[in-house]
């Protein structure tokens, strides 16, 4: 997946333009001018916003467009934003939702449900071949490296918290510099070892172009994204799939924790001796443990704690 060009995007909008630029007024000339210059951020405009921007009324605006040969405003950005549908989407959302009256309690209510509706979506579309291919590879991979950025790298950073009571090796992409720096990294990775990769939409082009590395390598490959038109299914042995659905926000990261989460759960269970594991690090950190000194809570032992909750020291 290459990275879009903003300047060959926009529909035929940059033809158009250049077929009628000379004969165009001052004021259209300098609207051109900065849809030229602003593909993207011109598609994700309202014709008040264009209008604002170029320094033009909303009727100059709207004659702009039929002076490109559409009927219209509407018209002149439903064919600007060609190309760009999956990245401006979650704006679009975002426009309707916020025009829309609401209290407070209906959006924090209405995002639940959103989650609620994510949860059981996935829950539903689990595949129970790959569940138990996916457990397989981690307990049996020799390091692990999960993959993500952008807010992908904390989902990365929670799984490997949550895995790494269970596995030998386990880093993430969080504070590990940039993708270069990671694919040195991952350069030295065997068939061996896992990397699992984490990118919902809008997929992080980075992650895709260290999976197609990794692939082309033999590298065992997990991926957790949305659907399988998502560019990791592709590339990965097996794929796990959560649905991210939100209107105000391109996805929904509590759905992709929670599907993380459950991962880590089944971990958990098929790992050797996770209960006397996770009481041997829980015994190893108990000097970074709160500890009254009063002694008015109850004595700590190395069983009253659930190991993912335990932060370790940096």
């Amino acid at each position: 997946m290459n990275r879009p060009d903003t300047q060959s995007l926009g529909g035929t909008v940059n033809a158009r333009i250049g077929k009628v630029y000379m004969n165009l007024s001052k004021a259209h000339k300098k609207a051109a001018d900065y849809v030229l210059s602003n593909v993207f951020r011109s598609a994700t405009m309202s014709i008040d916003e264009l209008a604002n921007a170029v320094g033009i009324s909303v009727a100059t605006a709207n004659r702009f467009a039929r002076a490109l040969g559409f009927e219209g405003y509407p018209q002149f950005r439903a064919e600007l934003v060609t190309g760009f549908e999956a990245m401006l989407a979650p704006i679009d959302n975002l426009r309707t939702e916020v025009s829309r009256a609401a209290s407070s309690t209906e959006i924090v209510a209405g995002s639940l449900n959103e989650d609620l509706a994510n949860l059981e979506a996935t829950r539903r579309g689990l595949d129970a071949d790959a569940c138990n291919q996916a457990v397989k590879m981690i307990l049996n991979a020799e390091r692990i490296y999960i993959v993500g950025y952008g807010a992908s790298a904390f989902l990365a950073g929670l799984m490997a918290h949550n895995l790494d009571p269970f596995c030998n090796t386990v880093q993430s992409t969080i504070g590990a510099g940039g993708p270069s720096t990671v694919a040195r990294q991952l350069f030295k990775f065997t068939p061996r070892d896992l990397v699992i990769g984490i990118s919902f939409p809008r997929y992080a082009e980075d992650v895709v172009t260290i999976l197609r590395q990794l692939n082309e390598k033999e590298v065992p490959i997990l991926a957790l994204t949305d659907a399988p038109s998502s560019p990791l299914a592709a590339l990965a042995n097996v794929t796990l799939f959560a649905q991210t659905r939100r209107q105000f926000s391109p996805n929904s990261e509590g759905a992709a924790l929670c599907l993380i989460e459950a991962i880590c759960s089944a971990v958990a269970h098929q790992a050797e001796a996770p209960v006397h594991a996770a009481s041997e690090m829980t015994k190893f950190l108990l000097h970074w443990m709160y500890q009254d000194p009063a002694g008015t809570s109850k004595k700590t032992t190395p069983h009253d704690y659930n190991i993912n909750d335990i932060d370790r020291p940096a």
